[in-house]
């Protein structure tokens, strides 16, 4: 069975880390995690290997606690959320014509 083998959880989570470049947010770096220590007990210890589901289990609560414990280390600061308490076009223009002549600016041509 190919998931009995350290390699392919070890492959698994260099794919996931790669993948975490690509859409950074800690998400897939956890999963990374998970898989490398799934590979790295299955390659030492040979535990893990006679039920899948428990394997899957192991996987799941060791990404979790590493997505946990990077969110918290790396994750939002405080201050670091960018707000937003105006919108671009609800600033004034930069020039308003103004007309002191009392005139039109309709701009046909006729002058007084």
């Amino acid at each position: 069975m190919l998931w009995t083998e350290s390699w392919i959880w070890l492959a698994a989570a260099f794919g996931l880390a790669i993948l975490e470049v690509v859409a950074p947010g800690f998400i897939f770096l956890g999963f990374a995690v998970g898989a490398a220590a799934i590979g790295i007990i299955i390659g030492v210890t040979g535990l893990l290997t006679s039920s899948f589901p428990v394997t899957l289990v192991v996987f799941a609560l060791i990404s979790l606690a590493a997505w946990i414990v990077m969110r918290r280390v790396f994750g939002v600061q405080k201050n670091q959320v960018k707000t937003f308490d105006h919108d671009i076009n609800d600033t004034p223009r930069a020039y308003t014509p103004v007309d002191t002549s009392g005139g039109d600016f309709g701009g046909g041509g006729g002058g007084d």
